[in-house]
Formats: structure tokens, C-alpha cells, sequence
């Protein structure tokens, strides 16, 4: 896939109206009061919207929030996203009323440049995540240029992400060109060594990125509860550890292709282990392989983490996606911890590949000592798979 993109600098936008895709899909207070509970979204989409004005275009900004499923559901309006977006820009945001109905047409038409609105949640139109043509056509015919800047959604092939493309321009904002230019990098021509940190709890929902890093990395590192199912593949006892028996074999294939294409791959050598899955359950620490029958895995011990700290030293470039162990459970969250202190000690070019490992790193405060934080969970992935990301497909080449 070509990741090398027209971005919002490669193209006139003064006097023209511009339809601008943002990830605006902010957590909400429960109460229903309307509370933004974190803005992180919103202020990172700053600075494509600010250039967008003060070149004196009229930005139409759009976002999905939730999962409305084509109804309009009132508690996911994006009017307090409008709220807080003229907060941040000292500036009127004009919400509409609708998304592609007579308010919002009304409302684009008499936009001024210099000025902002913002659509209604797109998704509470069934044509969005269709990717109707209509409904794209629609959302297109308020503009004459397209900027997108929702990396969390371009792996999706959306009337807003994709379709919008077929009827205007499309050029990225800042926030996907860093992503496309730093993983891209990272993917095409990374500093090297190379090493991919690879967590979570499942092999399955890990396995093309296992697969496509086996091609590029110099070293591989599992952990998280998928390193169970890789433990069973040797023959290990794993006792009620989280195992997916489909992927056994599977497992037992990636190391062997490791092992032949002369890749590096890591596995716990030691393991934190509880008799219950809870905060308050006491922790054991067993050798990997020889967890008891009545025992589960909850993290990687402390000779694993000292292992895998040694191998991100000295690493050009390390991608990390998923935590070490039960992150969420302080007690089980220490080989998780000491990875991200690792990342943060390393001189290497160093990225967060969204999602837990990007929560970890934010709440253990090491966020400002990483490279690069991804703003997309499941977009990072399918790019780290090597994946044909529709969203960014659609995007003009560069000349």
C-alpha cells in the first residue's frame, strides 16, 4: 500500500469549503448530563482544524460517536463535542441539527471562511457505515475539498472515510499523515534492529500482525495472555490459563518460521500466576511451562521482564501493541509496567501501537518520552498487518 499522501498543505483551501473527517468519538459521562470525561480526541484534531481556518476555509468538521446503528439516539448527539471544540478554538462552532438534512445543508451553504461547523453524529445515518454512494454523494456536495484526519476509522470502508473520496478531492490532515509517516517508516525502512512487543489476550485477533512482523522484525515478543496458547504449542503446562486450542498448531508454526527466517522470538521464560481471576487473588511466580493445574497466568515474571527490557535496549525501533499481563489488576500489572518504563529508557524510535498498551503508557505518565502514540487501536493493527487500509487508500498520491 502507498502511504505516501497528499496531506492538507498540498492543496489550496483558502475560500473553499471543506469537508473535514475528525474522530470525535469521545467517552461521555453515564449520568446523561452530556460530560466530555476526556477531550484527548478533540484536542488532537486542533491543529488540522486551526490550519484549515486560518488559511480561510470553511470547515464542515463530521465524527461518528458510538455505536447509534442508524437511529438517532439522543445521548450520542455530538453537540457537546461542539461545546467543547468552541472552547478550545475560542470561536463559535454551529452545530446542525441534522447530517445531511435541510439544517446542516442550510448551515454549509451559508458557512463563511474562517468558520466551522459540525454535522450530527454521521452514524445516526444508516448510509454511513454502508458506505452508500448516496448518502457519501450527499456528504461531498457540501464541499469541494475532503481532509481526513480519523486514523482511528480509516480501516473501515465508510461513506465518510472512503466514499466521500469518489466526489471531491481527498488530501490527510496532520494527524494521519504522522501516523502513515512514522508506522509507514517503521514498516518500510525502520531503524534497525527492529523489534515488535506484541500483548493482549488473544493469538487470534493477533495473528496477521505475528505473521507480517515475522517478515520485518529482527526480534519478536510475546506476551500477554496469547503467550499461553504458545507455551501449549511446546508441550508446556499451562494449568486454567487463558488457551485458544484452535490456535495451537498455529502457534507451533510462527515459531518454527522464526526460527527459519533467523527472527528472534521471546517468550516468557517465568510466570505470575493466581488461583482466581481477581485484583485481591495472591500472586505465585512459576517457571513458564509448569504453571500448576489449578493456577492461571496473569503476567510475565520478573526474569521474563528483565529479558525483555535487555531486548528493547538496544533496539532502532520498537513497536509495542498489548499488555504483559492483567494490567487492569495492580498486583498483575508489573510486567506491563516494566515494559513501558523499558520503552521510556530507550533511545529507539518508540510506537505505541494504540489501545491498552497506549492507556498503559499514558497512565504510568511515560507518554511524553514515547515517539509516537497511535490514535487508533484496530486502524494500527490492520496497518502493522500490512493491510490495505481503505480510508487512507482513497487519499490522493503524491505527485
Amino acid at each position: 500500500m502507498n502511504y505516501n499522501k497528499q496531506t492538507v498543505t498540498d492543496v489550496p483551501a483558502a475560500g473553499k469549503k471543506v469537508l473535514l473527517r475528525c474522530d470525535f468519538n469521545v467517552p461521555m459521562a453515564k449520568d446523561g448530563s452530556g460530560t466530555i470525561t476526556d477531550d484527548k480526541r478533540i484536542q488532537a484534531a486542533l491543529p488540522t482544524i486551526q490550519y484549515l481556518l486560518d488559511n480561510q476555509a470553511a470547515v464542515i468538521a463530521c465524527s461518528h460517536m458510538g455505536k447509534p446503528k442508524g437511529k438517532w439516539k439522543p445521548e450520542l448527539s455530538l453537540a457537546p463535542v461542539a461545546k467543547r471544540l468552541s472552547e478550545l478554538l475560542g470561536k463559535e462552532v454551529v452545530m446542525a441539527k441534522d447530517v445531511i438534512g435541510p439544517d446542516a445543508t442550510a448551515k454549509a451553504a451559508a458557512l463563511q471562511p474562517g468558520q466551522i461547523m459540525l454535522l450530527e453524529n454521521l452514524r445516526f445515518e444508516p448510509g454511513e457505515e454502508k458506505n452508500d454512494p448516496a448518502f457519501a454523494k450527499a456528504l461531498a456536495e457540501m464541499a469541494e475539498l475532503y481532509v481526513s484526519d480519523a486514523f482511528g476509522t480509516v480501516h473501515r470502508a465508510h461513506a465518510s472515510t472512503a466514499g466521500v473520496a469518489s466526489y471531491l478531492p481527498a488530501v490527510s490532515g496532520f494527524l494521519i499523515q504522522k501516523e502513515l509517516e512514522i508506522i509507514g517508516g517503521a514498516l518500510q525502512n525502520p531503524k534497525r534492529p527492529l523489534v515488535a512487543v506484541l500483548g493482549g489476550s488473544k493469538v487470534s485477533s493477533k495473528i496477521g500482525v505475528i505473521n507480517n512482523l515475522l517478515e520485518l522484525a529482527d526480534t519478536v515478543i510475546i506476551g500477554g495472555g496469547m503467550a499461553y496458547t504458545f507455551a501449549k504449542a511446546q508441550g508446556g503446562e499451562i494449568g486454567t490459563s487463558l488457551l485458544e486450542p484452535d490456535w495451537i498448531d498455529y502457534a507451533g508454526e510462527m515459531i518454527q518460521k522464526a526460527a527459519a527466517k533467523g527472527v528472534k522470538l521471546l517468550l516468557p521464560v517465568d510466570n505470575v500466576c493466581a488461583k482466581e481471576f481477581s485484583a485481591d487473588a495472591e500472586p505465585e511466580l512459576y517457571p513458564a511451562g509448569q504453571i500448576p493445574a489449578d493456577r492461571m497466568g496473569m503476567d510475565i515474571g520478573p526474569e521474563t521482564q528483565k529479558i525483555y527490557a535487555e531486548a528493547v535496549k538496544d533496539a532502532g525501533t520498537v513497536i509495542w501493541n498489548g499488555p504483559m499481563g492483567v494490567f487492569e489488576f495492580p498486583a498483575f500489572a508489573k510486567g506491563t509496567e516494566a515494559m513501558a518504563e523499558a520503552l521510556a529508557n530507550s533511545d529507539a524510535v518508540t510506537i505505541i501501537g494504540g489501545g491498552d498498551s497506549a492507556a498503559a503508557v499514558q497512565q504510568l505518565g511515560y507518554a511524553d518520552r514515547m515517539t509516537h502514540i497511535s490514535t487508533g487501536g484496530g486502524a494500527s493493527l490492520e496497518f502493522m498487518e500490512g493491510k490495505e487500509l481503505p480510508g487512507v487508500a482513497a487519499l490522493l498520491d503524491k505527485k
